[in-house]
């Protein structure tokens, strides 16, 4: 996840949720900007979700993305996508 916001304003964010991913803090916004995910002059990003295989093309967008069923959606998305299912080590 791409994020406009401070390391220590996401660092929180992940801890309040138990999130075991990594929030990359994107000060300058040259991420989302590379994406075209910046909006209102780049105030914020935009919540879309980015597929992208093994050879680091980007095999599907997700313009409509719902924080309540995000995780679901993920998973779902990846599997019709043909992306082999990992098991994380506690």
């Amino acid at each position: 996840m791409v994020s406009l916001d401070e390391p220590d304003k996401n660092r929180e964010f992940a801890e309040s949720l138990g999130a075991r991913h990594v929030l990359l803090s994107d000060l300058g916004g040259s991420v989302a900007d590379a994406y075209g995910v910046t909006a209102l002059g780049g105030l914020y990003a935009r919540r879309w979700t980015f597929y992208i295989g093994p050879d680091g093309a980007i095999r599907f967008i997700d313009k409509d993305v719902k924080t309540e069923t995000a995780g679901q959606d993920i998973a779902a998305r990846l599997e019709a996508l043909g992306f082999t299912r990992k098991i994380a080590a506690d």
